[in-house]
C-alpha cells in the first residue's frame, strides 16, 4: 500500500487513510492474524515533504522496483499543479498505476492522476469546487460532482479531504470484509461508509448562511419533509407574511422557498432510495413528492438520473438482496 505524497500536499489526504489502513491492522492482530497492509508514503526524493498545513511528512523514495504493488493511493493538497507539472513524477506515476492492482485518489489528487492518463474514459469525482475546472482539462474523463466517492473498475476516485476516509474503509470492507470495516470504522468513530453515491454536501448544509435567519425554519422543513410545506405554511411557521417571506427567503439562500423545499425532498428520496427497498411510489408520497412523476421530474432536473437509476447505481439495498421493487 503505497500513498504519494508530494510538497504542498493536504496532509490529511495522506493520513485519514493511512490511519484507516493501520487500524485494520491492528484489528486483524489483534484477532491473531497478520496484520494485511503495508503502508508506505512515497515522494520524488524522499525525506522529509512539506504539507500544506506546515507539518512536514517522512516519505519514503518513489519505489524503483518492477515488482508492482497491491494499492496506490494519490493524494491531493495546494501542490498538485505542480506535482502534475513534473514529467518525470508522472512518468513514474503512470508506470506504477499500470503495476498496481488498484488505483485511488483522494480529493484534487485526481489531477494528478488524470495527468497520467489513468482516468481517461472513466467516472471520475474529485472535490466539489474543482469539478468544473477538472472537466475543462480534462475532457476525456466523465466527471461526477455528486458522489463523495466511486469505483470505475480498479480506478477509484473521492471527493474532498475527509471522503478519502470513506473511500479507505470501502476498500477495507472490499478486502477483509464488513465486520472488520465496521470494527474499524467504530475505533476511529466515524460512519462505516457513506454510499458512494451520497451527495458531497447536504442540501440543508448548502441552504445555512452565515446568519442562517432560517436555520430553525430549515430544521422544521427537514422533520417534516413529507408534511405540507405550502409558501403559506412555511411563511407562518417562520411568523412573517407570504410576501415578506419569499423576498426575504431568496435574499438569504438565493433560492425560492419552492426550490429549497424540493432539494430538501429529493436528498430525503436519495437516502431512502440508498438505503431501503421501500417501493419508489411509496418514497415519492413519504417525502412530499405526492406522485412518483413528480418525484421523477425533480430527480432528471436536479440529479440529471430517474429514482429507478439512482437506486441501481447507489441502492445498497438492492445491491444486496437483488433489484428492489418498484
Amino acid at each position: 500500500m503505497e500513498v504519494l505524497a508530494f510538497p504542498g500536499v493536504q496532509i490529511l489526504d495522506v493520513t485519514g487513510p493511512l490511519q484507516v489502513f493501520a487500524s485494520a491492522n491492528e484489528h486483524v492482530a489483534k484477532g491473531g492474524g497478520v496484520p494485511p497492509y503495508r503502508l508506505c508514503v512515497a515522494a520524488k526524493g524522499g525525506g522529509s515533504v512539506a504539507s500544506s498545513a506546515g507539518l512536514a511528512l517522512a516519505a519514503d523514495p518513489l519505489p524503483s522496483t518492477p515488482a508492482g504493488v497491491d494499492t496506490l493511493v494519490v493524494a491531493g493538497g495546494p501542490g498538485v499543479d505542480a506535482a502534475a507539472a513534473d514529467p518525470d513524477l508522472i512518468a513514474w506515476l503512470r508506470g506504477r498505476a499500470g503495476q498496481a492492482r488498484r488505483v485511488a485518489s483522494v480529493c484534487t489528487g485526481a489531477f494528478l492522476l488524470a495527468a497520467s492518463g489513468a482516468l481517461d474514459g472513466r467516472r471520475a469525482v474529485t472535490h466539489w469546487s474543482f469539478c468544473d475546472a477538472f472537466a475543462r482539462r480534462f475532457p476525456a474523463v466523465r466527471v461526477e460532482a455528486d458522489p463523495i466517492f466511486l469505483r470505475d473498475g480498479p480506478v477509484w476516485t473521492s471527493a474532498g479531504v475527509t471522503a478519502g476516509i470513506d473511500l479507505a474503509l470501502a476498500l477495507v470492507e472490499e478486502d477483509l470484509g464488513r465486520e472488520t470495516a465496521m470494527a474499524v470504522a467504530r475505533y476511529l468513530v466515524v460512519f462505516l461508509k457513506r454510499p458512494g453515491g451520497q451527495a458531497q454536501f447536504s442540501a440543508a448544509l448548502a441552504l445555512q448562511t452565515a446568519g442562517d435567519r432560517f436555520g430553525a425554519l430549515h430544521r422544521w422543513m427537514r422533520a417534516n419533509v413529507g408534511a405540507d410545506l405550502s409558501l403559506p405554511r412555511l411563511a407562518a411557521e417562520a411568523g412573517m407574511s407570504e410576501r415578506s417571506f419569499s423576498r426575504h427567503y431568496v435574499d438569504e439562500t438565493g433560492l425560492t422557498p419552492a426550490r429549497a423545499v424540493e432539494r430538501l425532498r429529493v436528498e430525503a428520496a436519495r437516502q431512502m432510495l440508498a438505503e431501503t427497498r421501500q417501493p419508489v411510489k411509496r418514497i415519492a408520497r413519504l417525502c412530499g413528492f405526492g406522485a412518483e412523476e413528480t418525484m421523477r421530474r425533480s430527480f432528471l432536473r436536479l440529479l440529471a438520473s430517474t429514482p429507478q437509476e439512482y437506486r441501481a447505481r447507489f441502492g445498497e439495498a438492492s445491491q444486496a438482496a437483488g433489484p428492489a421493487p418498484a
